[in-house]
């Protein structure tokens, strides 16, 4: 489904990506994880059009979308939830979900995945019509996945979901994950609590600064002593 190909990115003269290879099957939650500055960031822009790659390739079944600009990327079906949830704070939560559905014209299925996102956030039916600025963290967590979610995606891309969340909520964002994926759209997820991405996780890559050092299934990872050292606390 998406394939990215020997990707580089440079920001100047720091060579963020060194020649990144990985593959997100149809159906699949796939995370990466690896310390702060390691490149998570720069490979979910990347893949959504947010960073210009200096060289390699990514395609999502099978078109390359080096050439294509982020917002029809999202036509395409890459839906992309920032890190720090960037929801439009002077906005309605309502008003946030549309614009996830900006580029969509057909609009009784539009109503329908708004009602679905009612029944994987109940919060956000609640508050429909309060400002998103007003929002909770995990309450705007929520809103940003629910307006990519509106998108209709093929692959949702998570930055970092459970940053400055509680337990208790992050426990639920991560079931709220699971629901979606098993619900029919892949995952690529980035995440700092690498037990829980590992927890839910079909595949997993680690980066340290800008290579893939490591990659396998996730209780392939979870057994790695490697990786239990760095990331897990052991």
């Amino acid at each position: 489904m998406l394939e990215l190909k020997n990707v580089n990115v440079h920001y100047g003269v720091i060579h963020a990506l060194k020649d990144i290879s990985l593959t997100v099957n149809d159906g699949e939650i796939v995370t990466l994880i690896g310390a702060n500055g390691a490149g998570k960031t720069s490979t979910l822009g990347t893949i959504s059009g947010l960073v210009k790659p200096s060289g390699g390739t990514v395609s999502l079944d099978g078109k390359e979308l080096n050439k294509i600009i982020a917002p029809d990327r999202v036509s395409l079906g890459v839906s992309h939830v920032p890190e720090g949830r960037r929801v439009f704070s002077r906005m309605s939560v309502l008003e946030n979900l549309e614009l996830g559905a900006y580029l969509r014209r057909d609009k009784a299925e539009i109503r329908k995945d708004m009602n679905n996102v009612y029944e994987l956030f109940p919060i956000l039916g609640k508050r429909n019509k309060q400002m998103a600025g007003t929002l909770s963290g995990g309450e705007q967590q929520m809103l940003a996945m629910g307006r990519a979610l509106m998108s209709k995606p093929k692959i949702l891309l998570l930055d970092e979901p459970s940053m400055g969340l509680a337990p208790l909520l992050i426990m639920e964002i991560f079931k709220i994950i699971k629901n979606i994926n098993e619900i029919g759209t892949t995952i690529l997820l980035i995440e700092q609590n690498a037990n829980m991405a590992l927890s839910i996780a079909d595949r997993a890559y680690v980066i340290e600064t800008g290579r893939i050092v490591l990659s396998g299934t996730s209780k392939e990872l979870l057994a790695s002593e490697d990786v239990t050292k760095a990331y897990l606390g052991g």
